[in-house]
């Protein structure tokens, strides 16, 4: 089946930066080693602040962001909720555990 020549976009050359997206890599990996070692509440900060710098970037740069999966506002709103809902889960669960 032919798409008529049309080549989908890839994120690396419409959307977002390589080194933005590795460097976000990086920082997944440095969060996930904290988790596993036992330090739980600062794996979740970093998860936490590296979403709400993302969403904040793409909120103040807009189409220049290196950061871009759908509309500003989308990506904004997941970004800063994302964030938010994992400090209000940690403290839930070490305020009830």
């Amino acid at each position: 089946m032919s798409d008529g020549g049309h080549h989908p976009y890839v994120s690396e050359s419409h959307e977002g930066s390589p080194w933005f997206e590795w460097a976000l890599t990086l920082i997944v990996i440095v969060a996930t080693v904290l988790g596993f070692i036992g330090k739980t509440m600062e794996a979740t900060a970093v998860f936490s602040v590296a979403s709400m710098v993302c969403a904040f970037l793409r909120l103040a740069l807009r189409e220049r962001s290196p950061w871009k999966v759908r509309s500003v506002r989308f990506d904004s709103f997941i970004g800063f909720a994302l964030g938010l809902g994992l400090i209000v889960l940690y403290m839930s669960i070490r305020l009830h555990g």
